[in-house]
């Protein structure tokens, strides 16, 4: 059903549960697995005198190496066809918007991702990039839920006495 699964990965727990679900649903459908990873170049970073902006871009690329390195092993492991994509934000576009383009660039039929299920304040001030991603993408969305990674509770030992 599903030929090409781009799944965006930050080196969060939730978006290592994206990645797995997505691992999962490619070696079921073989299909080919694109992980991709943002670094997030907003001009915020820029406002702030005497700061150079470049030691967080810097850091973001190294964990985004990091991340996409680790995609890159465990696809190999599981015999998962695809390679590993490293983008960057520009003043024109945010997050969810280098994930939709990168969805368009690898005709991509599925697009995987964790979300946070922040709410209230949290999510005003630190917003949905997977609520933003779904309300632009054209294509058929899995989101995994933060929670999916919680642990389980243990089961009870109640007994009819």
């Amino acid at each position: 059903m599903y030929h090409r699964i781009l799944v965006a990965i930050d080196g969060s727990h939730t978006s290592r549960q994206a990645f797995n679900a997505a691992l999962d649903l490619a070696a079921s459908e073989g299909a080919q697995l694109r992980p991709v990873f943002i670094v997030d170049d907003i001009p915020l970073y820029y406002s702030v005198p005497g700061y150079d902006p470049s030691i967080i871009v810097h850091a973001q690329t190294e964990e985004g190496q990091r991340v996409i390195d680790e995609a890159a092993d465990a696809m190999r492991a599981r015999g998962i066809v695809g390679t590993t994509q490293m983008l960057t934000t520009s003043s024109l576009e945010g997050i969810a918007e280098c994930i939709v383009r990168a969805a368009q660039a690898f005709n991509a039929d599925l697009l995987v991702l964790g979300t946070h299920g922040r709410r209230g304040v949290r999510r005003l001030v630190l917003g949905s990039v997977a609520e933003q991603t779904l309300r632009l993408a054209q294509l058929p969305v899995l989101l995994i839920p933060s929670a999916s990674h919680a642990p389980q509770a243990a089961p009870s030992n109640i007994s009819n006495g």
